[in-house]
């Protein structure tokens, strides 16, 4: 299966399907549901053969296949695959089927078209595939504004109060971070020799003062797109606006396109620019960290509160691909997939809670454990995993990333360890008010508070509460995946470990 074109056929396929599913009749909306939740399981099916196909131990890029697009400007269809996207695309195959399930009743009050609200998740689910398996500078850049597409449909479309402002917002902050790209992209391709090919522009010698411009302009695009503090008020917006299941894919993945093109582009392409800019961006992560927990523990509405714990998030994974160690670099990119799985379980079972209250408000809830003990209870496991509780997947690669900082640079680890306090109370907090404590005589008169988890939605919510207790305790098959790419990509910049301390090194304690 080593030649098989993984890649290409994943990038096609959700699209394929999202054209069939949008030309289903309008009234048979159940079976535009089953053919796109089907049409998921088959993506999922590949993306774990081709998981299964990658040598841990061989290339550094796997999977590789190049096909000629416009040849007059060097621009190719190239796709290829290291440890680092590997997972990330598993991490979309994962989340794509439980968000369509989770989503079956999102679109029926929107009275819009239930079909292509499906379409729109498998057209979202191509164009992330597409922009982490992307091995062409300029092919990565089209991917990664088409991908904005069907997230603003989504949004603008299907979404709740103020959907349509959030979806603008959203398009445009991210449309001016494409602006700052497009123009790096177009400089990179002059000095790089009239190439967008990812592994000749890795072995072109930039001046100085160049690189940090073109550093800069990728930058740029991928803090917004993370986001990091300050170009982050467009998520809370977009987040709290956007249904659960899109809210899901937004935080859970879309978000990590910034923090995957600093380690795919801005590290490997400018070297010595990341290494000047580093302060700055780990001066960024401790705000983001601080700033954001903050933010989160005032608010009163559920999707708005989730967002800003995001953006916390965030900065753990920033500082630690800033840190420039093998340890905090694996912290970061596990970070980047337990997120995905944490928040998405979070957002997903926010959105159960919603759609039965019929309102988002936190105040508008109390003692809701008493009516919807399981759903309560899920809730209570997210919000644990999302403070990185031990034992779940959230904290190895929070401890990874504090404990790799803190062996090059003590004071942004010992800042970075308050937004763990901060976390537990934000979560715990949400948690006290929404399900605990005297029931809120309003919700008895909800039909819907009388409806616990019902068996579509435990299918939902099972397999990531799995996952996420697995990788608690068994992170090992995924960070064999993760630990040569971040190895080779500190190998870029020129950056090693400090020297071996007590008990091994810091490369050992990574594995």
């Amino acid at each position: 299966m080593s030649n098989f074109p993984f890649l290409s056929v994943l990038t096609v396929a959700p699209l394929v399907g999202a054209l069939v599913v949008a030309f289903l009749p309008r009234h048979r909306p159940e079976l535009a549901k089953q053919v796109a939740f089907v049409w998921s399981l088959l993506v999922l099916v590949l993306s774990v053969v081709m998981w299964v196909s990658f040598n841990a131990g061989g290339d550094r890029f796997q999977f590789r296949e190049s096909y000629s697009w416009i040849p007059n400007w060097g621009v190719r269809f190239t796709f290829a695959a290291d440890g680092i996207a590997l997972v990330m695309l598993m991490l979309i195959a994962v989340l794509v089927p439980l968000v369509i399930l989770a989503s079956w009743h999102d679109a029926e009050s929107s009275k819009r078209s239930i079909p292509v609200y499906f379409a729109l998740l498998l057209i979202l689910e191509s164009t992330m595939i597409g922009v982490f398996a992307a091995a062409d500078v300029f092919l990565f850049y089209v991917f990664f504004e088409v991908m904005l597409v069907p997230m603003y449909f989504l949004i603008g479309s299907y979404g709740g109060h103020q959907r349509q402002y959030a979806a603008v917002k959203f398009f445009l902050y991210s449309l001016v971070g494409g602006l700052f790209m497009l123009a790096a992209v177009i400089g990179l391709w002059v000095v790089g020799g009239k190439t967008f090919d990812w592994q000749a522009l890795s072995q072109v010698d930039i001046s100085t003062g160049t690189e940090r411009w073109l550093f800069l302009g990728f930058f740029l695009a991928f803090a917004i797109k993370a986001p990091f503090f300050p170009l982050h008020t467009w998520l809370p917006d977009a987040g709290g606006a956007a249904p659960a299941g899109a809210a899901a894919l937004l935080v859970g993945v879309l978000d990590k396109v910034g923090t995957f093109g600093i380690l795919r582009y801005c590290l490997p392409l400018f070297p010595e620019a990341s290494k000047w800019f580093a302060p700055w961006a780990l001066a960024l992560g401790v705000i983001g960290i601080i700033y954001a927990a903050l933010l989160a523990v005032g608010q009163n509405d559920l999707k708005r509160l989730v967002s800003y714990t995001s953006i916390a998030h965030f900065g753990f994974i920033g500082v630690g691909i800033f840190a420039f160690t093998t340890q905090a670099g694996t912290g970061a990119v596990l970070y980047m997939l337990n997120h995905g799985l944490a928040t998405g379980l979070l957002f997903l079972v926010v959105g159960m809670l919603i759609s039965r209250r019929g309102s988002s408000l936190i105040s508008d809830f109390g003692g809701a454990g008493k009516l919807v003990p399981v759903l309560a209870g899920v809730l209570f496991f997210a919000g644990l995993a999302s403070l990185a509780l031990p034992g779940t997947a959230p904290f190895i690669s929070e401890f990874l990333v504090l404990i790799g900082t803190f062996t090059v640079n003590k004071p942004v680890a010992v800042i970075a360890t308050v937004g763990i306090i901060l976390a537990a109370a934000y979560v715990l907090w949400m948690v006290q008010r929404t399900t605990q404590g005297t029931l809120n005589p309003a919700l008895t008169e909800v039909d819907g508070m009388r409806r616990d988890l019902n068996l579509r939605e435990k299918v939902v919510v099972a397999p990531l509460v799995a996952l996420i207790v697995l990788l608690g305790f068994y992170p090992k098959p995924v960070t064999d995946v993760i630990n040569p790419a971040v190895q080779a990509t500190m190998d870029d910049i020129g950056r090693t470990d400090p020297a071996p301390t007590v008990g091994g090194t810091v490369q050992e304690a990574a594995k």
